[in-house]
């Protein structure tokens, strides 16, 4: 079910103000209360370089106002060109309004109670996204994800650089992002649960920067195995599994022939080993093969092998399985 969301209360916790700082967006004052600058909103026209289009009102409405008065500027919902704080982060991260009140929600950490029922007066308290878990400290599981991104370059050069092809990169939904946003430029890796319910992307960094990986505030990876929901339902009768450390090496074994998980780093947590022990009777262990890599592989193999039947191939000194080809893996795995 989806999450709950009260509007009148994220807006009433969420100023215009608060989001233009949360993108960044450089604006000058031009009088109490104005801002203006450059229009920030994507697929802008050329005019908009040598052109203060953008107007940020803040002492309007509830929260702020925008406009942008640009004849190129990228037409928002209902032939607007302009509106509140919910409108201008749906236009950046091209999502919905309902979308772009969740990501404020899960921003900006906007309480919430539980939804009134259609009998019981209109709650005082403010309301909005925050789930029954998180309110009393238990972390019981990641929360489903309410949107997805869009805008997703398949054929990236980054993605052919790590080995990737297109045909891999549709299927798991990897690429580069090209929409605005947090993600922004990063190479995207939507990651589901075992009910295959996308709850978060991961975002590698393709220049060098730092992190190299960002994942969205409040996912919990040690909750999750990586590909788990195509590993249990791509016909895998035999119930086997190959475990590696990391995304491209899931996506390098599995466009290998094989049905594989990631730990999304080099150490299994026990909910991890709860979700291999639930659903695979054969597990191999193929982390990286320096030292630190086979420390953790000998950890997971005296756990697991209490519980099940682990084996684990020997990787070339200093190799992981992103770096094998198919014809490596397959002589590995052959067993």
């Amino acid at each position: 079910m989806s999450a709950w969301v009260d509007f009148d209360a994220v807006k009433k916790a969420v100023s215009l103000e608060m989001v233009i700082h949360h993108y960044r967006i450089e604006l000058r004052s031009v009088g109490a209360g104005t801002l203006r600058g450059k229009c920030p909103l994507p697929m802008h026209g050329e005019d908009h370089k040598n052109r203060a289009s953008f107007t940020a009102t803040l002492t309007k409405g509830v929260g702020g106002v925008w406009a942008c008065q640009s004849t190129s500027c990228i037409t928002a919902r209902d032939g607007k060109k302009g509106g509140n704080a919910l409108d201008l982060v749906a236009v950046m991260e091209g999502c919905s309004i309902r979308d772009a009140a969740v990501k404020l929600a899960e921003w900006f950490n906007v309480r919430a109670d539980e939804p009134p029922d259609n009998t019981s007066k209109k709650s005082e308290k403010p309301a909005e996204l925050v789930s029954k878990e998180k309110r009393e400290g238990r972390e019981e599981g990641n929360k489903p994800l309410t949107f997805t991104l869009q805008n997703i370059d398949h054929r990236h050069p980054y993605l052919e650089e790590r080995g990737v092809t297109e045909e891999t990169a549709r299927t798991f939904g990897i690429g580069v992002f090209k929409g605005k946003g947090s993600m922004q430029g990063r190479c995207v890796i939507p990651i589901h649960n075992g009910k295959g319910e996308l709850v978060a992307y991961a975002g590698r960094a393709i220049d060098g920067s730092e992190p190299k990986y960002k994942f969205p505030v409040g996912f919990h990876k040690s909750l999750e195995l990586y590909n788990v929901h195509r590993a249990i339902g791509e016909g895998n009768t035999r119930r086997r599994i190959v475990v590696v450390e990391g995304f491209f090496d899931c996506l390098n074994v599995s466009a290998a022939g094989f049905p594989c998980v990631a730990l999304m780093g080099s150490s299994m947590s026990d909910a991890q080993e709860e979700l291999l022990v639930r659903h695979f009777n054969v597990v191999c262990i193929m982390l990286d093969g320096d030292e630190a890599g086979q420390n953790a592989a000998a950890d997971c193999l005296a756990r697991l092998g209490r519980r099940m039947w682990t084996w684990a191939p020997k990787l070339p000194e200093g190799k992981q399985p992103d770096m094998l080809t198919t014809e490596a893996i397959q002589a590995l795995l052959k067993k």
